[in-house]
């Protein structure tokens, strides 16, 4: 039977050797781990940040239906104002200047067109 001679000094060489590779595959390992971690936490703060941004969106929409619903209840509130003016018989001057200025004011608070205020303004003026 052939023996294998025994070979001195070679086994702290090699329990050296061993322990530089595991080392190195310890440290290749724990930073791939920590680069995934990483990944991950940006993913989730990129997911939260869309989430945000979706709600903000959501929140600017329902605003704005708010104050489109404000607006039509303020002109549906002065279309009966708007329609008294132009009814109203041109008595004295002061009495035409006072209409003239709420058709003004009805104009200039978006109730009136410019159509509209154009029409109002020679209905009274003739």
């Amino acid at each position: 039977m052939f023996r294998r001679p025994m070979r001195r000094g070679r086994p702290l060489v090699r329990a050296a050797a061993t322990t530089a590779v595991v080392a190195g595959t310890a440290t290749v390992v724990s930073g791939s781990i920590r680069g995934h971690q990483e990944q991950k936490a940006q993913a989730n703060q990129d997911a939260a940040a869309a989430d945000q941004a979706a709600l903000d969106s959501q929140q600017q929409i329902a605003d704005m239906q708010a104050q489109m619903a404000e607006m039509q209840a303020q002109q549906a509130a002065a279309a009966p104002v708007a329609a008294a003016p132009e009814a109203a018989p041109a008595g004295g001057s002061t009495d035409l200047l006072s209409q003239l200025n709420q058709l003004s004011q009805l104009k200039n608070a978006g109730v009136l067109s410019d159509e509209e205020f154009t029409a109002a303004k020679a209905k009274l003026l003739s």
